[in-house]
């Protein structure tokens, strides 16, 4: 049995013990070198679209957090508009939100062709209600997909992670057109110094806090900082900015682990 106890959010990120501090410069012994890292980049969507055919609809759980975290769902002004989720997998996060959300419009995409197809599989969805596709997010194609200025609500729900760095403008700067004045965005990701960094050896560090993982998908951790900086930069007022902590812990496993994440809400300016 696993169990998630929240206990602290903060603008600091977690204080590392000495340990965990010799275990991030041992990552800096042998970074991955710049011929896989592009080669990563390149095949991205071939690796995400092999995760799928391993993992079918079996790796993550139904998101049923968000019904705790994101009250703007339940609000009249913008929770019954329409809603973006950039990264919607095999729909963990879309299919619960059907039964608690009176959102009225639904895109959705995920650079997997493999994952949208598994997405429309599930008997939730349904095709007059949801516009579900494939897409790279960093490219200009998803701008033909949704309408400028019609987005209520955006989702980045571990998806920012995946993406290099240099491509996070990109990201949110297509995001800034699709939304309407006033409409937000809601964003969940790994924290800086989340154990899941903690844990990567040698040879598995790309750059600065992003890293390669086995199956060659990619993990970037974020501090608040940085998710100020790129949204800000890109037109966005910020709401609410903060690591939170969670207490995971697995009996069976032997498994009691803080995990770090970063949560923030932002605003396109009215105009």
């Amino acid at each position: 049995m696993q169990e998630e106890k929240s206990f602290s959010n903060s603008v600091v990120a977690p204080i590392l013990t000495d340990d965990l501090n010799k275990n991030l410069e041992r990552q800096n012994s042998r970074l991955v070198s710049k011929h896989v890292a592009e080669e990563i980049e390149q095949n991205k969507k071939k690796y995400w679209d092999l995760f799928y055919k391993r993992n079918e609809t079996k790796f993550f759980k139904d998101r049923n957090w968000t019904v705790n975290e994101f009250h703007e769902f339940v609000n009249q002004d913008v929770g019954e508009g329409v809603l973006l989720e950039v990264g919607c997998g095999v729909g963990n996060f879309i299919f619960p939100l059907l039964s608690w959300s009176k959102i009225c419009y639904i895109h959705a995409c995920d650079i997997s062709p493999r994952a949208v197809n598994f997405f429309k599989l599930n008997p939730l969805y349904d095709a007059s209600k949801m516009n579900v596709f494939p897409c790279d997010v960093t490219e200009d194609d998803i701008l033909n997909q949704v309408p400028h200025n019609s987005v209520d609500i955006a989702t980045l729900i571990f998806v920012l992670s995946a993406i290099h760095p240099n491509k996070f403008s990109t990201v949110v700067k297509n995001l800034f057109i699709m939304l309407k004045s006033g409409g937000i965005i809601l964003f969940r990701d790994y924290g800086l110094h989340d154990m899941a960094q903690m844990r990567f050896k040698p040879g598995h560090k790309i750059s600065e806090n992003l890293y390669m993982r086995q199956d060659k998908t990619r993990s970037y951790f974020f501090s608040v900082e940085v998710v100020s900086a790129i949204f800000s930069q890109g037109g966005f007022e910020i709401i609410e900015c903060n690591y939170i902590t969670r207490k995971t812990i697995n009996v069976k496993e032997n498994i009691n682990v803080d995990r770090t994440f970063l949560q923030a809400k932002l605003k396109k300016p009215n105009l």
